[in-house]
């Protein structure tokens, strides 16, 4: 006979935990132990409970003893149930599957958005009911397409989550129609990975034997499923509790044989079932192979607090890894001891089924649970880098996740490296948070091994770069030569573009074809910038840059645009005594003389014309080596109408009219005026 026993029959994480928890509190001879509920679907644990003083009650108000200690089973409760334990002031441990949490917190945190919730599982489990509790019993409740069809109204907001211990391709099947039904629906995948794994190994090794038996509780819904996907793939299955319940006539000679157990399924009564089907059958055979019971146990590891093991990621959380160690618990990562970056989450980090190489901190924390450090194993080994590094000056990376009083914290290889602030850049900095988050390149050069303390510089290794990229520069540099660069700093004058291992200067003058007041009205600090080398001092390291270009010469532009006698439109942008400048395109200025501004005779330009206001004007003559451009506004006014003349003339005229025979010539003279005021006295 041979026996392929499943790697993941048996306690789940969640289960050996609370378990553990139950038997960890009758140890420490605690009285008036109750759990709220059977603890786990298996009869057989729950009689072993019973037996060794705990009780059970199935709901709160079934509890009347006001000092016993509530023990809520792994399948979780409604919000409701923790507020009356607290309002009756009852002293409780809460032992829920920390998968089942999760979803607990899914489901109010949507359900208080205004999401109708949905829930894939059985209605009467305790693990569905608890979780319906937390959106006030209104989730709806489905287990088949056909429940969709008869319950599933879609609103504009639905969210889906799934019992842990649903069937995977039951999930499948029923989602994909939830998509269809409604419109962008969020969909939580809450199905145990461990539950998973568990259900995807027996259909492959239920294709594999010729009988399999499937051992647990008959009401644990994850075990009736383990039965179903056996049945579907395996002629002889046989779901049991105990030993007592496997036919008594089932021949076991030259037969292959899977075993599986499901979650809840302690492993002394998977080995108590093999035991017995040993002795009926007299299947020890030790020269040719050994029993369940010793495969059992030999399967079983031996850890100790300090050791270095690999395990396989079976479960990730927001804030722990859960590590399957082949051991009887599975180990717990909490994030602070998967790695000293804060921003990263675990599931950042690891998968499931990852392999994953940890040091055990400790084997029991209380609780069952195995605590492990994957930091430890990093900074062991990153501490041998470090060291060995300094010797041979090896360029380390790292990611900056701290700025601190006077430099920066990197994280190289689990291992923090204080970087000073005048080690941290090739420049001063004067806010050091920019690092954050940022991948760096650093030599180590400091190392306190007694305290286990070292120190970096990014600086050192950005000089070497620098000093590189200018010798590769200067071989090659020439005027004319264009790059692409980084513009480093801007001043007054003008902006420093890195041009690889060297700065060169763009002044302010070649920045644009129009006059500007500062550099920042056409870069910033950052931007890119294509550049040409107009000058070069290799012996004083200066580079003079160009970055207009010729074909953006607004004066080349004129030369295709204008031409003597065209009438044009322009702007009025400067008065001065002898005309006015108006602008034809940016950057091309001609001149209205004070002659040409109008067909009348004016004492200045403001007499005609306001600054910012348009005018037509036709071009008189041209220029454009001397970039001259002369524009006139009265050749398009024409002539002006003959005015009226001053009275006095009009008289003259009308004198000039009459004939001479008929004007009487009237001549007075002083003397004559002087006369006649004598007689007049």
């Amino acid at each position: 006979m041979e026996i392929i026993i499943a790697k993941t029959a048996g306690f789940c994480f969640g289960v050996n935990r609370a378990i553990d928890t139950v038997y960890e509190n009758v140890k420490q001879a605690h009285s008036g132990i109750l759990t709220l509920g059977p603890i786990i679907h298996n009869q057989q644990v729950v009689d072993d409970l019973k037996s060794k003083g705990v009780g059970m009650v199935e709901s709160i108000t079934d509890i009347s003893d006001p000092n016993a200690k509530i023990i809520i089973r792994t399948h979780g409760i409604g919000k409701s149930s923790y507020t009356d334990l607290e309002a009756h002031q009852i002293d409780y441990i809460d032992a829920t599957c920390p998968y089942v949490k999760k979803i607990h917190r899914i489901v109010e945190k949507y359900y208080d958005e205004g999401y109708q919730i949905v829930i894939v599982g059985d209605e009467n489990h305790p693990e569905v009911i608890g979780i319906n509790g937390w959106c006030e019993n209104s989730a709806i409740i489905v287990c088949s397409i056909e429940d969709i069809e008869g319950k599933l109204k879609c609103s504009d907001k639905t969210c889906v989550v799934a019992q842990t211990t649903i069937n995977r391709e039951r999930w499948d099947r029923i989602t994909d129609d939830i998509k269809q039904r409604c419109q962008n629906p969020l969909i939580y995948d809450t199905i145990c990975s461990a539950t998973n794994d568990r259900q995807v190994e027996t259909e492959k090794l239920a294709k594999q034997v010729d009988i399999m038996i499937v051992i647990g509780g008959k009401h644990s819904s994850n075990t009736q499923k383990l039965a179903e996907i056996c049945r579907n793939n395996c002629k002889i299955t046989y779901h049991i509790e105990t030993f007592e319940e496997l036919p008594q006539d089932i021949v076991y000679t030259s037969k292959k044989i899977g075993i599986t157990a499901g979650a809840s399924t302690p492993a002394w009564i998977i080995k108590e079932v093999i035991d017995k089907m040993s002795e009926k059958e007299n299947l020890q055979n030790h020269e040719t192979e050994m029993s369940f019971a010793e495969a059992f146990e030999q399967s079983l590891v031996t850890l100790n607090t300090g050791d270095i093991v690999e395990g396989t990621v079976i479960g990730v959380s927001e804030n722990e890894v859960y590590v399957d160690l082949g051991f009887k618990s599975d180990g717990v990562i909490k994030a602070s001891e998967l790695t000293d970056d804060p921003s990263l989450n675990p599931k950042d980090l690891v998968k499931v089924g990852d392999p994953i190489k940890v040091f055990i901190i400790r084997v029991d924390d209380g609780e069952g649970n195995v605590l492990l450090s994957k930091k430890k194993i990093d900074a062991i080994k990153g501490w041998e880098e470090i060291e060995s590094s300094l010797e041979s000056k090896k360029i380390l990376t790292g990611k900056v996740i701290e700025a601190v009083n006077g430099g920066i914290i990197v994280l190289v290889n689990g291992i923090r490296v204080f970087v000073p602030a005048s080690q941290a850049s090739d420049r001063y900095i004067t806010d050091l948070n920019q690092f954050l988050k940022r991948e760096v390149s650093l030599r180590i050069i400091d190392i306190n091994k007694k305290k286990r303390r070292t120190v970096g510089s990014i600086r050192v290794v950005l000089e070497e770069e620098q000093k590189i990229k200018a010798e590769e520069f200067w071989q090659t540099a020439e005027i004319g030569k264009k790059y692409t660069g980084a513009v480093k700093k801007l001043a007054d004058f003008g902006a420093f573009v890195d041009l690889g291992g060297v700065d060169g200067l763009i002044h302010i003058s070649e920045l644009s074809w129009k006059k500007i007041k500062h550099p920042s009205q056409v870069l910033k600090e950052g931007d890119m910038a294509e550049v040409y080398i107009l000058e070069l001092d290799k012996e004083k390291n200066r580079i003079s840059l160009g970055f207009k270009k010729a074909e953006d010469n607004p004066w080349e532009i004129a030369k295709s645009n204008f031409n003597e006698g065209d009438v044009v439109k322009c702007k009025v942008v400067r008065m001065v005594p002898f005309g006015a400048f108006v602008e034809l395109i940016p950057g091309v200025d001609g001149l209205i003389h004070i002659s040409q501004i109008s067909n009348k005779r004016i004492g200045k330009p403001e007499d005609v014309l306001a600054l910012g206001s348009t005018v037509e004007a036709k071009i008189t003559s041209l220029d454009f080596d001397s970039q001259k451009i002369s524009l006139s506004i009265r050749e398009l006014l024409g002539e002006p109408e003959p005015q009226a003349a001053p009275a006095a003339a009009q008289e003259e005229k009308k004198e000039d009219q009459i004939p001479s025979e008929y004007r009487e010539d009237v001549k007075v003279t002083i003397g004559d005026m002087l006369n006649n005021k004598t007689e007049n006295n």
